[in-house]
């Protein structure tokens, strides 16, 4: 099998002309499920040409797809990839990654800590391949530390981390986030790590291995709890519902509605005064129990009864209006289906409505990273298990038609 210098192409992908700030980049991304396939989402988005390279069954996200509803999830997080379906434990196969490393600025990857390593295709090994190349991993625990080899998915990260517990009401058993929480921040931190690393490359030409754990990056979104923890001690309640997770606002509370709930938060003195004054009661701005946000604090539950009196009467989009207008930070609890169709979210280009070849007419999100004075790249929907195998082994890697059939009856590709 022979494998081509690499074709030299200005126009990689559409975003290059637009100055997306990682056109030119090329990544490939082997990573799986939620994690890692976020970080190479925002690259894909900032410009990168991704790579998305799965086993001959496709990552662990698409086979979810048969139990229903995680087709969307893949498709949200796959867009603008490209698509190879490569059998890295032949020895065809790690040669054809080897030859895509050789021309690649980014390697990603979430494998348990060992397993690049065991299929000889470890980051020191490709780093001498292509010494310029940012090689970043993701775990659960990271790549030392006692427990490096303990298998990690968000539920068991969310236990660990003390999400879980910290989660629900004092009376009652702790609850999971309805988000994936630990994931999806171990996907930005991965996301800096590399783009951290690959400035460094533009000052010294030299790549670098980076690493990040879905431990380490759960913890600070912990800060209030933590801090009640330091100052309370054994005294400190591991849960508190809705309200503030360290206990040191009033009021910061979930309060039923006529139809619903909605969330209130008065950070400031003023705020509260502002909420007395939208729900008629502005005789109360001078009771000592009110008056700062210490003594709320303290009587936070005369607080919420004061609040909720009035909120049982009015509809939860009413609250929300008369309370934003009045400058209090206010929300209706909205359930998904309000969510997808969120007009602010629309207007900005976060959410669009895509014509998915599999999925119909789907939401599906932008990078939350907004490059002023550059358009946001338009959405290429996710693509089918090996659509891009023409374009990446042939294109790109220069092999014939005829070595690709060849690879294909091999099993390689």
């Amino acid at each position: 099998m022979n494998v081509s210098a690499p074709v030299q192409s200005g126009s990689r992908s559409p975003a290059a002309e637009r100055g997306l700030p990682l056109s030119g980049i090329v990544v490939i991304d082997l990573s799986h499920v939620y994690n890692g396939p976020y970080a190479t989402f925002l690259m894909a988005m900032a410009g990168a040409e991704v790579i998305k390279v799965e086993p001959h069954q496709g990552e662990h996200l698409r086979s979810r797809g048969d139990m229903g509803g995680a087709d969307l999830p893949f498709a949200m997080l796959n867009s603008n990839k490209k698509s190879v379906a490569l059998n890295l434990k032949s020895d065809k196969g790690k040669e054809l990654l080897r030859a895509m490393v050789r021309r690649a600025d980014v390697l990603v990857e979430n494998f348990a800590p060992g397993v690049m390593d065991r299929l000889g295709l470890g980051a020191d090994d490709l780093l001498e391949i292509n010494p310029r190349l940012i090689y970043g991993s993701s775990s659960g625990y990271g790549k030392n530390g006692p427990y490096r080899d303990y298998p990690a998915m968000d539920l068991v990260m969310q236990a660990m981390c003390g999400v879980i517990n910290s989660t629900g009401f004092p009376d009652q058993p702790p609850v999971k986030s309805g988000a994936a929480l630990c994931d999806f921040s171990a996907g930005v931190h991965l996301y800096a790590a590399v783009v951290t690393a690959l400035y460094e490359r533009e000052r010294t030409g030299a790549g670098r291995i980076v690493e990040v754990s879905m431990q380490d990056s759960t913890y600070a979104s912990l800060a209030s709890n933590l801090g009640m923890l330091h100052a309370r001690g054994a005294a400190a309640p591991a849960r508190t519902g809705n309200r503030h997770g360290g206990l040191g606002i009033s009021p910061y509370n979930v309060y039923q509605a006529s139809d619903g709930y909605v969330v209130l938060n008065a950070p400031g003195d003023h705020h509260f005064r502002a909420m007395l004054d939208v729900i008629g009661r502005p005789d109360l701005k001078e009771d000592p129990r009110f008056l700062t946000r210490s003594s709320r604090v303290v009587n936070f539950e005369a607080v919420d009864e004061v609040l909720e009196t009035w909120t049982r009467t009015v509809p939860r989009n009413e609250i929300a209006k008369r309370m934003l207008a009045a400058a209090v930070p206010c929300a209706p609890v909205r359930d998904l289906s309000e969510v997808i169709a969120d007009e602010n979210m629309h207007a900005r280009g976060s959410l669009r409505w895509v014509d998915h070849p599999q999925l119909g007419r789907v939401a599906l999100p932008n990078s939350p990273l907004v490059f002023e004075g550059t358009p946001r790249r338009s959405i290429e929907p996710s693509l089918p298990l090996g659509a891009s195998r023409g374009d990446v082994f042939g294109g790109w890697l220069g092999l014939s038609p005829e070595d690709l059939e060849e690879l294909v009856k091999e099993k390689v590709i």
